[in-house]
């Protein structure tokens, strides 16, 4: 059922959204050009899109919260800004297209939830569709994704790096609570939104479909991440004695993330000349990200273990090292894309 929240929340959310965008594009207000003048907006709108989206499934304003936050200021959508600025502002409208779907029948006549779940596709294929008539290219049809751009999915800054790659996946710590989030969404057998999700991923790994860039199919994949993502930070809030395992394997595998980064940073540290030590070092900062997701797992797997319910200090551990991957994530592909 949709939870409800304050106002209160909402205005902060909306609020701490507005600043960290203008905060990111400050630098290059003076530089933009009409459209470029759309970014901090686009961001703003899909955080605030997602975090209202969120409240359908996830009870807590952090989850929630940052569930808008990985949407609107993640790798992807801060990512677009290679394209046209309109394709953020496609992706930032996508969240808000899902409303009807999810909030309008949830008792009486629930069956219109499935066509009201196309809207955002039919939304997506009617933006290109214009854009071939206005001429308004905002992202190639033949712009897909590539095999090296799974890379992105663990370490999304050694992506943002290389010049107009395209940026998938989430920030690091994010991670953690996307496994989480995920093992509640299956075992709640959430079908409907499973089913959204595959279809969406199909069209995105599919050569172009009515003329649609498979990039902004992943706008619908990555919105679905980071609810879960959200759900998912709810739970490890929540995790009692009963969950201490899953907390601990999903720990042990950011270990075994923060090691293979490492491992990568010491093999491109060893090319001739130093002419990789840039791409090392983002592995290296990658690791660190890492290594702090696993530490925070780590201090909640001993408080699941000793039955300490602190969600206070659960709260401040592990939004804590998720604020600081957000910020200084989006920091960087802000820099480097601009």
């Amino acid at each position: 059922m949709i939870r409800k929240y304050k106002f209160s929340e909402f205005a902060l959310a909306v609020f701490t959204y507005s600043c960290f965008a203008v905060y990111l594009y400050r630098p290059y207000f003076e530089s933009f050009d009409k459209w470029q003048q759309l970014l901090p907006v686009n961001a703003s709108l899909a955080a605030v899109g997602c975090f209202i989206l969120s409240r359908r499934w996830v009870s807590s304003f952090a989850g929630s919260f940052f569930a808008g936050a990985i949407y609107g200021f993640g790798p992807f959508t801060l990512g677009l800004a290679n394209f046209h600025p309109t394709a953020g502002l496609l992706a930032a409208a996508v969240p808000w297209l899902f409303y009807p779907a999810v909030f309008c029948f949830r008792k009486k006549r629930q069956w219109l939830n499935i066509p009201l779940s196309a809207l955002p596709f039919l939304a997506i294929v009617i933006f290109f569709r214009a854009s071939v008539h206005y001429r308004l290219f905002a992202v190639s049809a033949h712009a897909g994704l590539h095999l090296a751009d799974l890379v992105g999915l663990a370490a999304p800054l050694v992506m943002a790096q290389r010049s107009g790659s395209t940026l998938i996946g989430f920030y690091h710590v994010p991670l953690a609570a996307l496994l989480i989030g995920s093992s509640m969404l299956l075992a709640a057998r959430r079908l409907g939104v499973v089913m959204v999700l595959c279809i969406a991923l199909v069209l995105a790994l599919c050569r172009p479909v009515l003329l649609v860039s498979p990039v902004m199919w992943l706008s619908i994949v990555v919105l679905g991440g980071s609810v879960v993502i959200g759900a998912g930070l709810q739970g490890l809030l929540l995790a009692g004695y009963s969950d201490r395992k899953w907390i601990l394997a999903t720990a042990v595998i950011m270990g075994v993330l923060a090691i293979a980064t490492l491992l990568l940073a010491t093999k491109y540290f060893q090319v001739a000349f130093g002419l990789a030590d840039g791409y090392a070092r983002l592995f290296v900062e990658t690791a660190r990200m890492y290594i702090l997701g696993a530490m925070a797992l780590a201090i909640v797997f001993f408080m699941a273990r000793a039955k300490v319910r602190s969600q206070a200090f659960r709260w401040l551990i592990i939004c804590s090292a998720i604020g600081v991957d957000i910020f200084l994530g989006a920091r960087y592909i802000v820099d480097k894309i601009l």
